[in-house]
């Protein structure tokens, strides 16, 4: 299957970005190095072109009832004008997708999905939608990109037509940034602070232009190599490797985005209780490994004294702010306790971490 190139395309390359396949795309990996982007926008600020996600209306009178019987968190508990990060889930309690939703009104609700995932997920809102509501896939028409840094509204305010300073996180406006119109809301991947921005498709290389008009100096291309190590440093989650239909929110650490009470229920909720009432039988934990050796990667064993698999690395990284090797990984419920060693197998190796407290990083986000 050939791949898709976003509206951006060509501002990678003009920028030497190295493109790669994912998720069905071309997109850039990185443009200087990896580090280097990383701890640019540690320090300042970078945009990262995230045009692959999948963006899903639903809409109509019965809209918020409709889709908040889909959605892990409660879509009741917030305002018009607010975002809210949340699951979908199979009825076994197993994870669809992570999501963001957006609520404009009652009527009104736009779903963010994960590029890989967009099909899937349209199809299932689509056919378990309840009452008076449609739900509508309009991925291809926007444009969507992600200013983050701690000198994000610093850029950002003197090209945005909108007071940025009110604006809080995971709550959105709408407005004009280099006078084109966009959705632009405070949420984002790094841990830092940030807007992610969605524009009609042809309206991306504009935008692109004027934010790094604005930003001549102190705005870098950013790559998915370092949103990749961005979002470990905060242990957030990367479908399709730390979280998939195997696995349940309350396993993943997301027992905060799962409203268990809230009195519309939600599809899974049944499974959830159930698996919380007879104990939780694995965790996602944060890891660090001191020394200088190879960082675990996704798919590498935990095992036990034995040398017997008892577990997975999820994700891995080398941490290009700490300078040390941190990672994720599913184990044995009692192993995921602050400060548990845990063994590693990296190739014929095995190797001893630590199990910390996330995030691995502190940040003003």
């Amino acid at each position: 299957m050939s791949t898709r190139e976003t509206p951006l395309y060509d501002r990678h390359v003009a920028a030497g970005g190295r493109m790669v396949e994912f998720a069905g795309y071309q997109m850039p990996v990185q443009y200087t190095g990896i580090i280097e982007e990383h701890l640019h926008v540690r320090s300042k600020v970078g945009v990262f072109d995230v045009s692959h996600m999948g963006e899903v209306f639903v809409e109509g009178p019965d809209a918020l009832a409709a889709l908040n019987r889909l959605v892990t968190n409660d879509l009741d508990g917030i305002a018009d004008g607010q975002a809210v990060y949340t699951a979908m889930c199979l009825p076994t309690g197993g994870i669809i997708d992570d999501l963001v939703v957006y609520r404009f009104s009652p009527t009104r609700l736009l779903v963010v999905c994960n590029a890989s995932n967009v099909a899937k997920d349209f199809a299932w809102i689509a056919e378990h939608l309840e009452g008076d509501a449609t739900a509508t896939d309009r991925s291809d028409g926007y444009a969507q990109l992600a200013v983050q840094g701690p000198h994000a509204e610093a850029l950002l305010q003197p090209i945005c037509d909108q007071e940025l300073v009110g604006l809080r996180r995971y709550w959105f406006t709408e407005g004009a940034v280099g006078g084109i119109s966009c959705i632009i809301a405070r949420t984002g991947y790094t841990g830092e602070d940030g807007f992610e921005l969605y524009v009609a498709a042809d309206d991306g290389p504009a935008l692109w232009d004027a934010l790094f008009e604005a930003g001549e100096g102190m705005l870098a291309p950013i790559g998915l190599g370092a949103r990749d190590t961005l979002r470990l440093e905060m242990k957030y989650a990367l479908y399709g490797n730390d979280i998939d239909e195997t696995t349940t929110p309350l396993e993943a650490g997301l027992s905060w985005i799962c409203k268990l009470k809230k009195p519309a229920g939600f599809i899974g909720r049944d499974a959830l209780l159930a698996q919380k009432a007879a104990g939780i039988p694995r965790r996602l934990v944060a890891f660090r490994m001191d020394g200088r050796g190879a960082p675990a990667r996704h798919g590498y064993e935990i095992v036990d004294e034995a040398d017997e698999a008892v577990g997975r690395v999820t994700s891995g990284t080398r941490s290009p702010t700490l300078g040390t090797n941190i990672g994720m990984a599913y184990v044995p419920t009692g192993m995921h306790k602050i400060g548990t060693t845990l063994r590693i197998r990296i190739r014929k190796k095995v190797v001893e971490a630590t199990v910390v407290k996330p995030p691995f990083v502190k940040t003003g986000g």
